[in-house]
């Protein structure tokens, strides 16, 4: 017994001296990683984390704009390949949208149609929407806007607003999920998320080239708050949120309360089919009911690539698959909102996993989700 307090006391001890050790050396966010992630039950990042983190609300308005049903609303049963598939990487929310109805919905476990989880990447495609709307709006002057104009800390660094959304950067960014020491880890736990991406140095010659970093996004969300002078939530809610007639408040994750900046690059908690209306927004060319929330300019250069044989516009990944020009958007756990123009169908899928192979830059089950859905169109 007394072996036992000497172990515990001293693991208590070993215990208090990392926790000191982090607090000195800044990686007191991992001490939150750890809280949010393992002391809940979970591995690695999961949909429902929202209550763990401060939140700004991202408010509907007065007015909803109901999603029709199609005539055959959940008529067909999911095909075998859609179940399973389902069944595998914990689905908790499928729709196909035809013609602007919902033509299938399917929810799993105690999810519903109002649930709230988290979109994780696909936030980056709403981030440059308000990109393209503070552009129309005056306070950006156009995609080729130097960054330097708003934070002098990157001042001849050449890097655009445009660079930033379309992954152009050139930021000294390492994208890691894995690693809790990463950069793209700190930006997650951290509370002072600012700090952490005005230290960031451009190390490559921007606009050259394609290369993945959530750093990005996060300081193209910071530009734009700095344009307006508002909030990117109170910002998204009266540009989009309100006019998309979203049913529900939405959330999105701030790095604490005091500095209440929004994580531009990932995390807006909402429901699949608020997440839709975007879909439908970039699908109509940035029409609403007959109104132009954003320019179709903008909105075309957005889902086509910037650079040749590369999946990604501004904001939105770029796939082929068919032989049909389609756009997405994504989250690390298998996020879809994905539009095919072409044949005015949307197809969104929410879960827990996504497939761990990738095939073109996407996750082999993307084209799982699309091919059953065709495959129930047509029965």
């Amino acid at each position: 017994m007394k072996f036992l307090k000497k172990l515990l006391k001293w693991l208590i001890g070993i215990i208090g001296l990392l926790i000191i050790v982090a607090y000195i050396f800044d990686y007191d966010y991992i001490l939150k990683g750890v809280r949010v992630v393992y002391f809940t039950g979970h591995k690695t990042a999961f949909i429902d984390d929202h209550p763990y983190f401060e939140n700004d609300t991202i408010k509907k308005g007065n007015t909803t704009d109901e999603w029709p049903l199609h005539k055959d609303y959940n008529k067909i049963s999911p095909t075998k390949a859609l179940t399973t598939i389902n069944d595998e990487f914990g689905t908790i929310a499928y729709l196909i949208i035809k013609n602007d109805s919902i033509f299938y919905e399917q929810y799993a476990e105690d999810y519903g149609k109002d649930s709230k989880t988290n979109s994780f990447s696909m936030a980056k495609s709403i981030t440059t929407s308000l990109l393209g709307k503070a552009i129309m709006d005056g306070y950006i002057k156009s995609l080729d806007q130097p960054v330097s104009d708003f934070f002098g800390e990157f001042e001849g660094s050449k890097t655009t607003v445009g660079d930033l959304s379309s992954m152009a950067s050139g930021l000294d960014w390492v994208e890691s999920y894995s690693s809790p020491f990463s950069i793209t880890a700190r930006a997650n736990y951290d509370d002072d998320l600012a700090e952490t991406i005005l230290n960031q140095k451009v190390i490559k010659t921007p606009g050259q080239e394609f290369e993945y970093l959530s750093g990005s996004t996060q300081l193209l969300g910071m530009v734009i708050q700095k344009a307006t002078g508002k909030p990117l939530a109170d910002y998204l809610s009266e540009s989009f949120w309100q006019p998309l007639g979203a049913k529900s408040d939405a959330l999105w994750q701030l790095d604490d309360d005091e500095n209440k900046l929004a994580k531009a690059f990932c995390c807006i908690s909402s429901n699949a089919r608020d997440f839709a209306r975007f879909g439908k927004l970039y699908k109509d060319h940035g029409k609403w009911n007959g109104k132009q929330l954003l320019d179709s300019a903008f909105v075309t250069k957005a889902t086509q690539s910037r650079f040749i044989g590369q999946p990604y516009g501004y904001g939105f990944w770029i796939s082929d698959y068919l032989g049909k020009d389609i756009f997405a958007m994504r989250g690390i756990l298998g996020q879809y909102v994905i539009v095919i123009p072409e044949d005015n169908l949307i197809v969104v899928r929410l879960g827990h996993h996504r497939s761990p192979r990738t095939i073109n830059s996407f996750p082999s089950d993307f084209y799982v989700y699309i091919d059953e859905a065709y495959e129930m169109l047509e029965e």
